[in-house]
């Protein structure tokens, strides 16, 4: 198979693996955000910026170094096999005997035994991360969703009875564990790779200068990403915290099943032609504006039915979650535009360019959240909404010198997909509020609102024949008469 074919069948089973195994977990979530309170999900919540950056120092640059080198050997993967497990114990270490600092931050004396027992899932997730590099490496997508969703079921069951029987937020740490456990077993199930007594001092030392850079790039971005958690569960209550994050993991579904999809494909196919400079800018340049073209309209849908959405769904004690839901899918639009702009660095080797961008990133917005904090939380909201663009701008800085696309022609590139976007979502919103609201259910608003901006999206993207609806065209033309 070649190269794109490769892709083409790559991107289809990671998209299925992203949709059903977030799909899976949307629902379980609603499940669990029916029987459970906002304030339980807020503890777990609390805790969100340790597990993430715990999981960074262990995947780290160093799986990245793996992907991007092109003949790996038994020695490159039994060392960092070896590396990850002393990490995840060692870190883990660190947060049990930090657990009682953590409770008293957070005046939550419950969050001591949490983050014990949470944090196991750290070392869990060590024994699996060379079985699963070497799986996105070949891109053995349809294997990883045959590991994902038995994983994400196995743990969706139990949390669910767990919390059927009043765990409360102990069900959601019982799910993760059972989750990650069943994922090891499955990776070394389905993987024929095996570690050796073996660990190489060059080899480590060669993996360790291309990823350290990538390593602290990711735990300043996890730090970034949950400053706002951190914020929100210190000074108010963990209800609110609870609204944040349903609003938030809600909103980054989407983003999630399409983005991570396809950075598994890119990455990989990125390398493999990192040399041509055109042929990369010209690849680029298609997969972000065929990402957009899904992603944007289904976030800027989502905010049209919100409201009745969350109520069906999730029933009305979520309700206070809609308004920081809506913000933060217009500011998840450019997030895939962000990845491929750093993932540039990253196949041509610029790790360090990778960590100065980051850096210079995080200080500003800590700065600006400095700045808007007295406003509230929609004061950190809207900041995150604005960040989002400035970011993007920051994020192209070094793309222009490597393929030679700049940020301005980046945004002439997006303009009519997110131009379009919002306008059929603001004449469906304004449907909504002036006919449908008042008359009918909230599902049949979702369906008719749904139904409605689609049919207008697609019209008028196929009117201005943007360039992404002739591409999609081709390409589905193209695979029908093969």
């Amino acid at each position: 198979m070649d190269l794109q074919g490769k892709t083409i069948y790559g991107v289809f089973w990671s998209v299925g693996q992203e949709l059903s195994s977030k799909f899976i977990s949307f629902l379980i979530t609603i499940i669990l955000a029916r029987i459970l309170s906002p304030a339980e999900f807020g503890l777990i919540a609390m805790l969100s910026v340790f597990i993430a950056i715990g999981n960074s120092l262990l995947d780290g640059g160093l799986t990245s170094s793996l992907i991007r080198t092109t003949d790996i050997s038994q020695k490159d993967c039994s060392t960092v096999f070896y590396f990850n497990i002393f990490g995840s114990i060692l870190i883990y270490g660190f947060l049990f005997l930090a657990a009682p600092f953590i409770s008293r931050f957070y005046e939550q004396p419950v969050l001591t035994n949490v983050v014990r027992v949470y944090g196991i899932s750290l070392i869990i997730n060590a024994f699996f991360g060379i079985q699963q590099t070497l799986l996105v490496k070949d891109m053995k997508f349809k294997t990883m969703t045959m590991i994902q969703i038995p994983s994400v079921i196995a743990g969706g069951i139990v949390g669910v009875i767990l919390a059927k029987m009043g765990y409360g937020a102990w069900s959601l740490v019982w799910m993760s564990l059972v989750t990650s456990f069943i994922s090891t077993v499955l990776h070394w199930y389905n993987s024929s790779w095996r570690p050796v007594l073996l660990f190489d001092r060059d080899s480590f030392k060669s993996h360790f200068n291309y990823g350290y850079k990538l390593t602290l790039s990711s735990l300043i971005d996890k730090f970034y990403q949950n400053i706002y958690t951190i914020i929100i569960g210190k000074f108010y209550a963990p209800a609110q915290l609870g609204f944040y994050s349903r609003a938030d993991s809600i909103s980054q579904l989407p983003i999630g099943i399409i983005s991570s999809a396809v950075n598994k494909v890119t990455f990989p196919m990125f390398v493999n032609i990192s040399h041509n400079n055109e042929q990369l800018v010209l690849v680029y340049r298609k997969v972000m504006l065929q990402v957009l073209f899904w992603m944007a309209p289904t976030l800027i849908a989502l905010c049209v039915v919100a409201e009745p959405l969350f109520r069906l769904v999730l029933t009305d004690k979520w309700l206070p979650a809609v308004p920081y839901f809506q913000i933060l899918c217009v500011a998840g639009i450019t997030y895939p535009i962000h990845a491929y702009n750093l993932n540039i660095l990253k196949v041509k080797g610029q790790t360090h360019l990778f960590l100065r961008l980051e850096m210079i990133k995080k200080v500003l917005c800590v700065i600006g959240i400095l700045c808007v904090f007295p406003l509230g939380i929609y004061g950190l909201l809207y900041f995150q909404l604005v960040y989002s663009f400035l970011g993007l701008y920051i994020n192209s800085i070094y793309t222009v010198r490597f393929i030679n696309y700049s940020f301005w022609r980046q945004i002439g590139d997006i303009i009519p997909t997110f131009f379009i976007s919002v306008l059929v979502g603001g004449s469906c919103y304004f449907l909504d509020k002036i006919l449908l609201s008042a008359n009918f259910n909230d599902f049949f608003r979702i369906i008719t609102l749904g139904f409605t901006y689609f049919i207008g999206y697609f019209s008028v993207s196929y009117l201005f024949r943007l360039s992404a609806v002739v591409d999609f065209k081709q390409l589905v033309l193209k695979r029908l008469y093969q």
